[in-house]
C-alpha cells in the first residue's frame, strides 16, 4: 500500500509568528540526500514547523497570483512547483512519524493541523487571480512550446483546480471550505479512535493452555506483549488491522479463535469513545455533499474521473465481473473446509473464526505443505538483503549498502544506500518492519524526500510494516505471505526511486490510486523466482537452501484458498464502491444496517469470507485516501498480471525486461496517460482473463 502522508487537503487561514530559530526543518537537512534529521527533531518541533511552513508557503504563493507580469510557465507553474519548501520537510517526516509512531503529542498536533492545512489547501486553490493565471496558460497551451512533462504538468495544475472548486460561486466555495474543513478533522479523528480501538480490542488470555496449536516462540512473544502492557502473567494477541487474524491459524482451541475473530470484528464498535461510526456517516454525508457541490452525483464519480478506470461505472463493472467465479470458488472450498471439519468428527459448522485453520489443514493434506515448515528458511533481514535486494540487482542492477549513520525515529528501522549498476547513488530505503502498539496498522511505503530535477532532489523512501517482532535473542522468521508483503512495498520503493522527473507534483508515486498498485503488485512476482528463491531462502540455522521439494509444495498452492484470499479483498472492494456511490437523497443512517444490506447484494458468501476489512475499521478509506478506490487492489492486480504475462513471454527476469518496465513504467511518474503507458509496455489494452487465471478463478463461471 502506497500512504499519502500529507495530513489534509483542504478552509483559509493567515498565521502569524517566525518558527523557533532553531527549528530542524527551517533549512535543508545537511544530511546525504537531505534525510530529515530525526537526531534532531523533536516532538514539539513539528507543529510550530508546519505553520511556519504555511504562512511562508502562502506568502510564495501571493506574490505569484499578484505578479503583474503576464503569465508565462515560468512565473506562475513552476514558481508554484518551487514554493513550500519548509512545510514539504515537515510533513514528510510528520506524515510517517504519524502513522509508524505515534504519541499523544503527536496525536494532538495531528488534531491541531488537520483543518489548518485543509484551509491552507483552500487558500491556494481557492484564489480567483492564481487560477486566473493557470487559466491563461491552459487556453493558451498550443503556442506556449512546452515538452511533454511541462504540458502534462500544466493540464494536471489546472484539473486540480478545477476539482478543488475554484470554478464555484463565491458562496458555493464559502461551503466548499467548510466541507473540506470538517472532512479532514474526521478523517484524522476516525484514525485516532481506530488506533486507539484495536490496541484495546487486544484478546488477554489467563491461561496459556487457550493457546494450544501456537509454537513457544509465539507464546513467548504474547507473554512478552501483556508484561509490556502491565498484565504480567497473562497473554496478549494484539489485532492486525485486517478482519482475519494470523494467530486463528495456529489455535486449536475454537473458542478462542472465536474469542479472537469476535475481538477484531467488533473492535470499533463498542460503543465508547473508540467507537467510529458516528465519525463513518458523518464522512460519507460530507462527501457525498461535496461531491454534490463540485458537479458529481457520488463521491464514486468524483473520484474516479481521475483514475486509470476514468469512470465509477465502469469500475463497479470490472468488480460485478469478478463475483461469481469468485462466489463459486468460496463455494468449492467451504464445502471442503467442512468435509475437512466432518472428518474430525467436529461437530460444528464452518465459521469465520475456522476457515484459516482448516485450510491450513486441507493444504496439508492435499499438498503436503505445511507453512511453518518454511518460516526456518525465511529470516527477515536475509530475505530483504539476499531476495529482494537481489531481485533488484538481476532486473535493474542496483546495489545497496546498509547504514548506520543516518539517524532514525526508532531504533528497529534500518536504511540502505542505493547505488546504480555504475556505481552512481540513487537514494536511501528505510525499513520499519516491526509492530508497535503506537503504529497503524498494515503496510506502505512513503516518501521523506522526492526525486525532483527542479531541486536536485534524489528519492528518500521508507517500507512500514507491522511483522510480530521476535522474542529477545530469537531470530526475526516471517511467513511467506509476510515476504510478499516485503516484496510488495518495495515495488513501491522502486517506483520512488527510478522516478526521473522535472517537477515534483508529477514525480514517482504521484499517480492514481488505480495505477500506484501496479508496480508494488508486479514486484510480489520475484519472491517465488527460482534464481532468487534460490538465493534468500536459506535456514536460519544451518544455512542450507530451502528444500526443492518443499519449494514445489508451495508453488502447486498458488491457486489454492483464492475464493478466500482474493474473495476478502473483493467484498472489501465492493463495501467500499457502496459507501461511495450513495447519492446525496440516500445517505445511509445506520452503518451495520447498510453493510449488510451492501454485502448481500454481492452474491459473495460473505457468511464465511467475511471483507477484509469491516466498515468500523476500515482505514483505507475513511483515514487513508482510498475513498471509492480500494478496487484498485484487485484492478492493478489485473494489469500487472498482464504485463508479467508479457514478461514470460518475452524472457522473464532479464536485465533487458528490467529496463523496459523501469524506462517505461517505473520512471514515468504521472507524465502520460495511465492507459497510453499501459499499452506501450503490453502492446494491447487490459485484460481480465489473466486476473482470473492467476487466481485459479477462471473455470468458476456463471
Amino acid at each position: 500500500m502506497l500512504r499519502n502522508v500529507l495530513l489534509a487537503t483542504a478552509a483559509a487561514l493567515i498565521l502569524t509568528g517566525p518558527a523557533h530559530a532553531a527549528n530542524p526543518f527551517a533549512t535543508r537537512s545537511a544530511l546525504p540526500y537531505q534525510a530529515p534529521p530525526f537526531d534532531q527533531i523533536k516532538d514539539a518541533d513539528y507543529q510550530p514547523a508546519i505553520e511556519q511552513g504555511i504562512t511562508e508557503s502562502l506568502a510564495e504563493v501571493r506574490k505569484i497570483a499578484d505578479n503583474p507580469a503576464a503569465p508565462t510557465f515560468d512565473n506562475t507553474i513552476v514558481a508554484m512547483e518551487r514554493q513550500g519548501q519548509m512545510l514539504a520537510r515537515a510533513q514528510a517526516a510528520f506524515g510517517q512519524v504519524a502513522q509508524a509512531n505515534t504519541n499523544p503529542t503527536i496525536q494532538a498536533v495531528q488534531s491541531a493541523m488537520a483543518p489548518k492545512l485543509a484551509g491552507y489547501n483552500d487558500a491556494i486553490y481557492l484564489d480567483p487571480k492564481l487560477f486566473a493565471r493557470v487559466k491563461m496558460l491552459f487556453d493558451r497551451k498550443a503556442s506556449l512550446k512546452l515538452d511533454a512533462e511541462q504540458a502534462f504538468l500544466l493540464d494536471d495544475y489546472y484539473k486540480t483546480f478545477v476539482r478543488a472548486g475554484a470554478q464555484l460561486s463565491p458562496a458555493d466555495q464559502t461551503a466548499l471550505r467548510a466541507l473540506n474543513k470538517q472532512i479532514s478533522t474526521l478523517g484524522i479523528a476516525f484514525r485516532q479512535k481506530l488506533l486507539a480501538a484495536t490496541k484495546a480490542g487486544a484478546l488477554v488470555v489467563d491461561d496459556p493452555a487457550a493457546l494450544a496449536g501456537m509454537s513457544p516462540g509465539d507464546i513467548q512473544s504474547a507473554a512478552r506483549d501483556a508484561t509490556e502492557r502491565k498484565m504480567p502473567g497473562k497473554y496478549l494477541l494484539p489485532l492486525q488491522n485486517t478482519t482475519a487474524q494470523p494467530a486463528i491459524e495456529a489455535l486449536s482451541d475454537r473458542s478462542t479463535r472465536k474469542a479472537l475473530f469476535d475481538k477484531s470484528w467488533t473492535r470499533a464498535e463498542q460503543g465508547d469513545a473508540n467507537d467510529t461510526r458516528a465519525s463513518i456517516l458523518q464522512l460519507i454525508d460530507l462527501r457525498t455533499r461535496k461531491a454534490n457541490l463540485l458537479g458529481y452525483k457520488t463521491w464514486a464519480d468524483y473520484s474516479l474521473a481521475e483514475q486509470m478506470a476514468k469512470t465509477a461505472t465502469v469500475a463497479r463493472d470490472f468488480l460485478n465481473a469478478l463475483d461469481a467465479p469468485t462466489a463459486a470458488a468460496q463455494a468449492r472450498e467451504a464445502a471442503e473446509l467442512q468435509k475437512a471439519i466432518d472428518a474430525e468428527q467436529g461437530g460444528f459448522k464452518l465459521e469465520p473464526w475456522d476457515w484459516a485453520r482448516y485450510a491450513e489443514k486441507v493444504r496439508k493434506a492435499k499438498y503436503d505443505l505445511d507453512l511453518n515448515e518454511t518460516k526456518p528458511y525465511l529470516e527477515i533481514w536475509n530475505v530483504l538483503e539476499n531476495g529482494i535486494f537481489y531481485a533488484a540487482n538481476q532486473l535493474y542492477g542496483l546495489n545497496f549498502k546498509r547504514r548506520t549513520d543516518i539517524p532514525t525515529y526508532h531504533p528497529d528501522i534500518r536504511v540502505y544506500e542505493v547505488f546504480e549498476a555504475d556505481g552512481k547513488p540513487l537514494g536511501l530505503t528505510y525499513f520499519d518492519y516491526w509492530k508497535r502498539d503506537n503504529k497503524s496498522g498494515g503496510a506502505w511505503m512513503n516518501s521523506f524526500v522526492r526525486q525532483a530535477k527542479i531541486f536536485g532532489t534524489k528519492p528518500v523512501i521508507s517500507n512500514t510494516a507491522n511483522f510480530t517482532k521476535p522474542a529477545a535473542g530469537q531470530p526475526g522468521l516471517v511467513t511467506f505471505s509476510e515476504v510478499r508483503t516485503m516484496f510488495h512495498e518495495f515495488g513501491h520503493g522502486l517506483h520512488g526511486l527510478f522516478a526521473n522527473q522535472t517537477y515534483p507534483t508529477l514525480s514517482g508515486t504521484a499517480v492514481a490510486r488505480d495505477f500506484v498498485e501496479f508496480p508494488s503488485q508486479f514486484n510480489e512476482h520475484w519472491a517465488l523466482e527460482p534464481r532468487v528463491l534460490a538465493h534468500y531462502a536459506h535456514h536460519y540455522q544451518t544455512g542450507a537452501a530451502m528444500p526443492q521439494a518443499l519449494v514445489d509444495k508451495i508453488k502447486r498452492t498458488e491457486t489454492f484458498n483464492q475464493g478466500y484470499s482474493f474473495g476478502e479483498t473483493l467484498t472489501a472492494a465492493q463495501l467500499d464502491m457502496a459507501w461511495h456511490s450513495v447519492p446525496s437523497t440516500a445517505v445511509p443512517k445506520d452503518v451495520n444496517a447498510f453493510e449488510a444490506k451492501a454485502l448481500g447484494e454481492t452474491g459473495l458468501n460473505v457468511q464465511y469470507v467475511p471483507p477484509r476489512y469491516r466498515t468500523s475499521y476500515f482505514n483505507h478509506i475513511w483515514g487513508s485516501g482510498y475513498a471509492a478506490g480500494y478496487y484498485a487492489y484487485l484492478w492493478t492486480d489485473m494489469i500487472q498480471q498482464n504485463v508479467y504475462d508479457w514478461f514470460q513471454q518475452h524472457g522473464g527476469m532479464t536485465r533487458a525486461n528490467g529496463q523496459r518496465f523501469r524506462d517505461l513504467i517505473l520512471s514515468r511518474g504521472h507524465t502520460q496517460d495511465y492507459n497510453v503507458m499501459f499499452r506501450n509496455m503490453t502492446g494491447h489494452d487490459p485484460q481480465v482473463a489473466p486476473l482470473l487465471r492467476k487466481h485459479g478463478l477462471e473455470e468458476a463461471k456463471p
